[in-house]
């Protein structure tokens, strides 16, 4: 009789232990990395509130059902691994990153921690999945095809502009996608009969009123801007000196366009990081990165500041206008 007592009493300790942990397990607030490369915690780059309000949609509330990590290289990109390390270190559930230097980092920090990334570049080309369709690995999320997208810009600019035989173009040579960038711009130049002017502005604290200097001494008919976490610091003061230059200015995101650049054809930017949400969410419920299909964008947008061209003087084409998703006027 005794034995079955103590038998009882065990089985009773170890099920309350098990209950216990499970209802701790339930009960524990899952916890994001974000790592940002530009912006910093007293103005976050409105990347990181398009993330945020993709979290609200989805009922987070940050501090009661979910915590964000949030880390910002401020243009300084080699703090990255050092930020991501940090990361790893804390054992978030999910890492969530932009930068191609954030992202090879993380892949090579974690083989465990789910990755969610919102990239400019071709992920598979990259090396970063095995495919869309089946990422394999840790990681997943969304392309905008920003790369791809290079040659269309430039015709658009060219139809904005069209005695342009000449462009300035902005960039931290330095960075891994530049190479790339440079690359997609050239082959469409070619075809246009453009020459491209590449201006050197290195971060973290590029002398941008040197480099468009430059381009106006260069004759450039216009500025060209590659998007980094470097440049992506300073959207209103390089469409500002390009408006003080009467420069029309070729963006690569819709959000540049609302700080004063010329125009912009791309995907979403907003957008692609609420939806980045959105796989966190599948992820904290139970997917897995590997199984999940990198998305791609199912519309572009091009967007034009119309009050941009009048402070330059410039008079956009009537069928240039008529092609704009929106203008900004």
């Amino acid at each position: 009789m005794r034995q079955k007592i103590l038998g009882f009493a065990f089985s009773t300790m170890l099920f309350a232990l098990c209950f216990s942990a499970e209802a701790q397990q339930q009960g524990r607030i899952p916890r994001i990395g974000f790592l940002s490369g530009s912006g910093d915690p007293s103005a976050p780059s409105h990347q990181v509130e398009a993330f945020r309000q993709g979290l609200r949609d989805l009922g987070y509330v940050e501090g009661k059902n979910i915590l964000v990590e949030y880390r910002y290289a401020e243009g300084k990109l080699d703090r990255i691994p050092i930020l991501v390390a940090e990361l790893v270190q804390l054992k978030v559930d999910v890492i969530v990153t932009s930068p191609i230097t954030a992202i090879r980092a993380a892949k090579e920090a974690t083989k465990t921690i789910p990755i969610v990334i919102v990239t400019l570049q071709d992920p598979v080309a990259a090396g970063f999945i095995d495919s869309l369709a089946r990422p394999g690995g840790n990681i997943t999320g969304l392309t905008r095809l920003t790369r791809e997208l290079s040659g269309k810009r430039l015709e658009l600019l060219k139809e904005t502009v069209p005695k342009m035989s000449r462009a300035g173009m902005l960039a931290d040579v330095k960075l891994p996608g530049s190479a790339i960038a440079f690359k997609e711009y050239e082959t469409a130049a070619r075809a246009l009969k453009i020459k491209l002017q590449v201006l050197d502005a290195r971060g973290p604290n590029p002398n941008l009123e040197s480099a468009v200097k430059a381009a106006v001494n260069g004759r450039a008919s216009a500025l060209i801007t590659i998007g980094n976490p470097v440049l992506n610091r300073f959207p209103e003061r390089i469409a500002d000196l390009a408006i003080k230059n009467r420069m029309p200015s070729l963006c690569e995101a819709s959000s540049w366009v609302e700080a004063g650049c010329l125009l912009s054809y791309s995907s979403n930017d907003a957008d692609s990081f609420r939806r980045a949400a959105i796989f966190v969410d599948k992820i904290l419920k139970g997917r897995k990165p590997a199984d999940l299909p990198v998305e791609q964008p199912m519309k572009f947008e091009f967007v034009i500041n119309l009050k941009t061209a009048n402070q330059i003087g410039l008079t956009i084409p009537q069928w240039t206008l008529m092609k704009a998703d929106k203008v900004i006027r």
